[in-house]
């Protein structure tokens, strides 16, 4: 089913690991290969971003080493902890929003609200929240776990601590804070709550410390594709990071996405469907594909097993034949969505050293290869046939690949008329045509008593 013409596309710019998404991104000659942990080069690539117009950065994380690698051929093992690269980022960008994961498993609601909380006041409105319950089965021995909590565990835990988090931010008033010196009243009592909230995986008192968020909630983000995630999403979330490798699927997703909502209470009657799209581009086809072969030749094969390993739920693959099948899996207690993917290629008859071939450019993400109008025009058809609302941009390579976007890819998308000209003032939430949330304990504006329960947002 087509979309309205008029729908521009959501663009997030997706930066996390510092040198790009490939695989073998820090070997690119202009690569600058410590980027994960520099400063000045997350400030440049943060306002490339803003000047490319986008609406926000993301930043993904793992409460543990990212373990595709142990050979010392891959680079991702060392990266800043996200919210303090995003706060100092604050003070860097001004339109750009700051979305970054934190993990439902390994941390606790409390300290989630509050850093959310102080981002978003620190940025004037622009936190986002990616809500996952982590993959990573090492994580758990960094917690005083022996196993990593089974898939539904971890979700049930989600939805509760979504609950606990969204009511502490609610835990002031908008209008709690007169601060008026000459009365001698900082704030109202009676704007003050108290959360007590007693449940099966959380007690949380309550209050929190730092007063309601600009945006009242800070953008809620999920990352799931399973059925769990999937339902996880229709009950919480704003916007859906997605991995979805063809358009047919990408529309799929969408449609049983959106069916799920009308389950839930929610004010918002719609949810942004955002797949992950890595793209190699170039004045010509000819130039996109030659970048990216230079990319492909720089995979060490170790590193390529060893992602492809972790990416199966940790099932060592270095003793079978790499130009062999893949063999038969023991059931894994990882990311579910992004095993599938690799088990549907593997029916299709690739090979091991195929499907790290495949899996390394961008772990199962949409890849197009080929010249900036190219890509735009089928930017432009997913959305307007209804397969996504926007996408999350992993630029193979940093600096150049976001630089490259954003000076060739953008003109091509606003000509076609799907990409905006200019930010909208506000929050992100604003800039995302997204209402803000009222308080719980805010009166109805029928004079009766607030929501009190999950708050979510209003129509775009």
């Amino acid at each position: 089913m087509s979309e309205p013409e008029d729908r521009e596309l959501v663009l997030g710019a997706y930066l996390s690991y510092g040198t790009g998404h490939h695989a073998a991104a820090w070997r690119h000659p202009d690569a600058v290969a410590d980027g994960a942990q520099n400063i000045d080069h997350y400030i440049d690539i943060a306002r490339t971003a803003e000047r490319g117009l986008f609406d926000f950065m993301f930043l993904s994380d793992t409460p543990s080493v990212f373990n595709d690698d142990r050979d010392g051929y891959g680079s991702r093992v060392v990266v800043f902890e996200p919210m303090t690269l995003l706060s100092a980022l604050a003070m860097k960008t001004t339109h750009l929003g700051l979305v970054a994961t934190a993990s439902t498993t390994y941390k606790e609601p409390y300290n989630v609200a509050r850093e959310f909380a102080s981002l978003d006041l620190l940025s004037g409105g622009r936190a986002g929240w990616n809500m996952v319950t982590s993959s990573k089965k090492d994580a758990a021995h960094n917690f005083g776990l022996d196993e990593h909590p089974e898939h539904g565990d971890r979700y049930r835990r989600a939805a509760e601590f979504f609950e606990v988090v969204t009511g502490l931010w609610d835990s002031w008033e908008d209008d709690a804070f007169p601060r008026d010196k000459e009365r001698g009243v900082f704030y109202d009592p009676a704007r003050r709550h108290v959360l007590g909230h007693e449940g099966a995986h959380f007690g949380v008192r309550g209050e929190l410390n730092v007063s309601r968020p600009p945006q009242g909630h800070p953008l809620v983000v999920q990352a799931g594709s399973s059925e769990d995630g999937k339902e996880l999403a229709a009950r919480t979330a704003e916007a859906v990071f997605t991995a979805q490798p063809d358009m047919a699927a990408a529309q799929a997703f969408r449609t049983d996405l959106r069916q799920r909502l009308a389950q839930y209470d929610r004010v918002n009657r719609d949810i942004l469907v955002m797949p992950g799209l890595c793209p190699f581009i170039g004045a010509t086809d000819e130039e996109a594909r030659e970048k990216f072969e230079q990319l492909q030749r720089l995979i060490h094969p170790g590193l390529g097993v060893a992602m492809l390993s972790d990416l199966v739920g940790g099932f060592d693959l270095s003793g079978y034949d790499v130009d062999g099948p893949l063999p038969e899996l023991p059931p894994s207690n990882g990311n579910q969505s992004r095993r599938g993917l690799i088990e549907k290629l593997a029916a299709e008859g690739l090979t091991i050293r195929q499907l790290y071939e495949r899996m390394t450019i961008a772990r199962g993400h949409l890849v197009l290869v080929g010249s900036y109008r190219r890509v735009a025009r089928t930017m432009a058809q997913w959305l307007r046939s209804g397969a996504a609302d926007g996408f999350n941009i992993m630029p193979p390579q940093l600096p150049g690949g976001l630089a490259e976007f954003v000076d060739h890819v953008v003109p091509e998308l606003q000509k076609l008329g799907v990409y905006k000209e200019g930010y909208r003032e506000g929050t992100l939430r604003e800039k995302l045509g997204l209402r803000r949330p009222p308080s719980r304990y805010a009166p109805a504006a029928d004079g009766a008593p607030g929501h009190v329960g999950p708050s979510h947002y209003g129509n775009r």
